[in-house]
């Protein structure tokens, strides 16, 4: 294959195949607009792939609106192995593809499930994946693609798509490898002309011809037909001829308009249906009555054939996709809605029950409460598995056919639902607007609950909790449960804010809560929350601490809690403030679990970042950037933009001292914020961080500073730690007085949490502003109750603090103990800073302490470090894989270097490499 003007794209194609034969893999997006030559360039990739296996997918408008359409089609040479794959992962494509009965399939399962069937079968041969006008394919099958190409590494596997420039379904691939094919040189232009054209022309007119076609291949190729179309052909004039755009479908139309009419009902047919069966076309074609004496579809279909517009193998398939948009918008509409009543009637309702309701959809003249209800069913099943965009697209068209206003904008919401499930608040956006005009004041509530949910999908959440707040006054009168759950979103909303203000605060949301009548009988989980972070905002810490704990005990019971996940985060939240770190893992441990069964990808993304602060906590550093990392590969899976993942380990990051990228993390929050006024989680965590970073370096001015601002806003949720590290900073800088006011209100605030953890790090924030005995007592005291947690950071920090008040004192020995017991501590978990104060201190008295091997110094990346630490817990190379949302393949590619820059060769000493404690000499 020869083409013209892409040396460069058609290397980077044999590099990829190169890399694939090597075990490597490789992603590339073709973008430009219709017949600049991506089709071309994916056929020749076919071409030189003969050793490969090769899959093929494209893209049909008439199937865009039926969830997963696109990937069945590809996937299914595979589908024999489906056993081969992990059970959960058969189960959830199996499901998706209505295989089996079973639940909603989470769509990271999915695509993991099909980067796992495509890399089987590239182990045994390298394997390249094409998706030509991935524009049309439907987007739940774009969506698992996009996922697929985002882990793929060392699968052996090329992976190519073709899209128009600038086409909307393109978003899902944005971060993905991209090449914009240009336009042709004139060269390469005349080049081609010449090529196409059986004899030469005039100069003059080839000029005019490269000219008008602008550098388009196809506009070149198709005027090169024209002009040697046979003699007496309707003579057009040049400026008309050229092929782009509308001229080029008004090319295509005429052409199809000059076959004898059955044969272009034959067109209309193919058209009009996605699926390229050739039976169900013949027997659609039989229904009019419009075989013209033909006796099968290759007689029927002769002359389309020999025009150049249509082929039959493998399948009927126009030759181009604008010739399908040419004979499709070119009928008539009465035309049009025949050739899909005659395809619903030849489609069989028990096996593709879907398709048959789409086709009575588009056989519709007016309004049809039957094929309306048709179409629910089908969004029905299509939520079942998974397909949110198919679903909407089913209920906005059952919208269409309803009759009457008042369920038309019934089905108008549920299909905003279903666009917000799949990711879509713009298109969730737009339906909201047209189900106002369609019922005016009824579901009010509903709509205002939507309009909050879409808020908070892009990022609006001080719109999103006044959107909430209102939708639950409206529920109030009539649906008690509705109105409790819409707060609790409310309240979601407001404490998720990265930044709080507007209208609506904490304290609107907690008096509507507490003006909400109480529900008859014992208060369940969601009842107990409401009440205790309502508490918690409007009475203070003290007033809601009972509360909050038996709401973290219903929430923790086994077999008991609310059916919606989303409530685990206000529990986590609640735990935190109650410095109770066990309940706050198990409930993060319980959110990981219940979000991965519901498919719940934000509530695992949020569950995931909270085990890994757990484990920060109890000192389980590796374990911690093995969960950030997960975080990571789960936030990369979904948008592929990383976005939401920076800065996100910042408080594992300020434990291990790394204060280049800890202080970054801060910046980056300072330009995010933009001059608002007040700060929410993201800022308070952010803020807490540093000042730990600050006083395990011993900046303590530094710490008191940055602790200062989160005391000064004086935030209901995540302000409290911030206290402690403000009355060690103060104590250590020399200013008392803000020492002691942090520890005025620390101390009302972990006395009524009551924990382990709150009542040591009282005990150890008022031993730093006390003296001689006492200061001696409350340490032990502190002591005495963070030995009973897993709080391992906290407990090491009050070794060390205590030994540096013991040295002061010049008791060297007692001293020697708790610096050593800090160090050893410290060392073993990676808190360098920390450890590198501790080996200051005891230096001072005499002991020489080696330093500890920096964490890192083995040299791996933190994938790598992420599957080593994996693997010396036990996991095995697929259960890795299926953690990380990659193959095994590439979790073996991995392996293979780890053990290569741990210069070990068996997985069974991972565990002693990555963990080397220090200790004292």
């Amino acid at each position: 294959m020869i083409l013209f003007g892409r040396a460069r794209l058609t290397r980077t194609l044999d590099a990829q195949l190169d890399a694939a034969r090597q075990g490597l893999s490789g992603i590339l997006v073709l973008k430009g607009p219709p017949g600049i030559g991506k089709t071309s360039l994916l056929a020749y990739a076919v071409e030189r792939a003969t050793d490969m296996r090769i899959a093929q997918v494209g893209g049909k408008e008439a199937e865009q609106d039926l969830d997963l359409a696109g990937l069945h089609r590809l996937l299914l040479p595979f589908l024999h192995d489906l056993d081969r794959l992990p059970t959960p992962q058969k189960d959830a494509l199996s499901s998706a593809f209505g295989l089996v009965a079973g639940n909603r399939p989470d769509r990271l399962l999915v695509g993991l499930a099909t980067l796992t069937l495509l890399a089987n079968s590239a182990a045994d041969r390298p394997l390249l994946c094409v998706c030509d006008d991935a524009q049309w394919l439907d987007e739940e099958s774009l969506a698992v693609l996009a996922i697929v190409a985002r882990r793929l590494q060392a699968d052996g596997i090329t992976l190519l798509f073709a899209i128009r420039d600038g086409d909307a379904g393109g978003r899902l691939l944005d971060d993905l490898p991209q090449a914009v094919l240009p336009e042709l040189t004139r060269s390469d232009s005349h080049a081609l002309l010449a090529r196409t054209l059986s004899a030469q022309i005039e100069q003059g007119v080839a000029e005019r011809i490269v000219t008008e076609a602008a550098g388009n291949p196809l506009a070149i190729r198709e005027l090169a037909g024209d002009l040697e179309s046979p003699a007496g052909a309707d003579p057009v004039p040049l400026s008309e001829r050229l092929p782009l755009g509308r001229q080029l479908q008004a090319r295509y139309l005429r052409q199809s308009g000059a076959l004898p009419r059955p044969t272009r009902t034959l067109l209309l047919v193919i058209a009009a249906d996605p699926t390229g069966d050739r039976t169900l076309v013949w027997r659609a074609v039989t229904r009019l009555d419009s075989t013209g004496g033909a006796t099968d579809l290759a007689d029927l279909a002769a002359p389309a054939t020999a025009a150049g517009l249509l082929v039959l193998q493998p399948a009927p398939a126009f030759r181009h996709p604008l010739i399908r948009s040419a004979v499709y918008d070119g009928s008539s509409p009465a035309d049009r809605r025949r050739a899909h009543a005659a395809l619903a009637a030849a489609t069989d309702p028990r096996t593709d029950a879907d398709r048959r309701a789409w086709h009575l959809a588009a056989a519709c003249e007016g309004r049809d409460e039957t094929t309306a209800a048709e179409l629910e069913r089908a969004a029905t099943r299509a939520r079942a598995r998974g397909g949110h965009s198919a679903a909407c697209a089913f209920l906005t068209r059952a919208a269409d056919l309803t009759p009457l206003a008042v369920p038309r904008a019934a089905r108008l919401l549920a299909a905003c639902e279903a666009a917000l499930a799949a990711g879509q608040p713009d298109r969730a956006q737009s339906l909201l607007q047209h189900a106002v005009s369609d019922a005016g004041t009824a579901h009010l509530a509903r709509r205002l609950r939507l309009q909050g949910a879409i808020h908070i999908q892009n990022g609006r959440e001080t719109q999103a909790a006044t959107d909430l707040l209102a939708a639950a006054r409206a529920y109030a009168p009539g649906d008690r449960r509705a109105a409790r759950d819409t707060l609790l979103e409310a309240f979601q909303a407001v404490l998720g804010a990265s930044w709080l203000g507007g209208d609506v605060t904490a304290p609107t949301v907690a008096r509507a809560a507490l003006d909400l009548p109480t529900a008859p009988g014992p208060s369940d989980p969601a009842d107990l929350l409401l009440t205790a972070h309502a508490t918690q905002v409007l009475q203070g810490p003290e007033a809601a601490a009972p509360l909050l704990r038996a709401a973290v005990r219903a929430l923790a019971e086994p077999g008991t809690g609310p059916s919606d996940v989303g409530l685990l985060l206000l529990g986590l939240i609640a735990a935190h403030e109650l410095w109770d770190g066990e309940a706050f893992r198990a409930l993060a441990a319980r959110t990981v679990e219940s979000s991965r069964d519901l498919g719940a990808l934000d509530l695992l993304r949020v569950s995931l970042h909270a085990v890994a602060s757990a484990d920060t906590w109890f000192g389980r550093f590796t374990e911690a950037e093995s969960n950030f990392a997960a975080f990571r590969e789960l936030v990369g899976a979904i948008d592929g933009s990383g976005r939401l993942a920076e800065g996100s380990d910042v408080i594992l990051l300020a434990w291990r001292g790394i204060a280049e990228a800890t202080r970054a993390a801060m910046t980056a929050m300072d330009v995010e914020r933009s001059g608002q006024a007040s700060g929410g989680v993201r800022l308070q965590t952010t803020r807490t961080a540093l000042a730990v970073l600050e006083n395990g370096s011993s900046h303590y001015a530094h710490a008191l500073a940055v602790a200062r601002l989160g005391y000064a806003e004086d935030p209901v949720y995540f302000g409290n730690p911030a206290l402690v590290e403000m009355v060690e900073a103060g104590a250590r800088s020399g200013d008392h007085e803000a020492a002691r006011a942090a520890l005025l209100r620390l101390t009302p605030r972990a006395s009524a949490a009551g924990t382990p953890w709150a009542l040591g790090l009282l005990a150890r924030s008022q031993a730093l502003l006390a003296d001689g005995d006492e200061a001696d007592a409350l340490y032990r005291q502190a002591l005495s109750h963070l030995r009973t947690t897993d709080i391992r950071t906290e407990l090491a920090r009050t070794h060390l603090l205590y030994g540096e008040w013991l040295r002061r004192r010049r008791h060297r020995g007692e001293a020697r103990e708790q610096l050593r017991t800090a160090f050893q501590l410290f060392s073993q978990m990676g808190a360098r800073t920390f450890a590198e104060r501790a080996r200051h201190e005891l230096r001072a008295i005499g002991d020489k302490t080696a330093r500890r091997t920096p964490a890192g110094a083995s040299g791996l990346t933190p994938r790598e470090g992420h599957i080593a630490g994996l693997a010396a817990q036990g996991a095995t190379n697929q259960d890795i894989a299926t953690q990380l949302f990659i193959s095994a393949s590439t979790v073996e590619y991995h392996l293979r270097k780890v053990f290569q820059k741990l210069a070990i060769t068996s997985r069974r000493q991972l565990p002693r490499v990555l963990e080397q404690p220090a200790t004292p000499s």
